[in-house]
C-alpha cells in the first residue's frame, strides 16, 4: 500500500496509476483533516463489490456456510474441472 498527498499524487498521476493496476498495489490519497481518497483497480473494486452482493444475501451466505460444513465434515464431492466446460 503507498500513501500520497494531493500535490505529489498529481504530479506522479501516471506512476501511481501504473503500480495499482500493474502491481495490484493501492494507493491512498490523503487530503488533510483526516480525509482522503483510495485508488484501486477497477478489477479489484469489481471483485469486492461483487463480494459485496454476495455477503448481502443471508441465503447465499447461510448456503456457503452449510458446504463449507459439509466438506469438513467429509461430505464435498470431488470435481473434475475439465468437465465443468464439457
Amino acid at each position: 500500500m503507498k500513501t500520497a498527498n494531493y500535490t505529489e499524487f498529481r504530479a506522479n498521476l501516471k506512476g501511481y496509476m501504473d503500480a495499482v493496476i500493474d502491481d495490484c498495489d493501492t494507493v491512498i490519497i490523503n487530503r488533510g483533516n483526516d480525509t482522503g481518497v483510495v485508488l484501486i483497480s477497477l478489477e479489484e473494486y469489481n471483485s469486492l463489490k461483487e463480494t459485496e452482493y454476495i455477503m448481502s444475501s443471508p441465503e447465499t451466505m447461510e448456503a456457503i456456510r452449510k458446504g463449507d460444513e459439509d466438506i469438513k465434515k467429509g461430505k464435498g464431492i470431488k470435481v473434475n474441472v475439465e468437465d465443468l466446460w464439457k
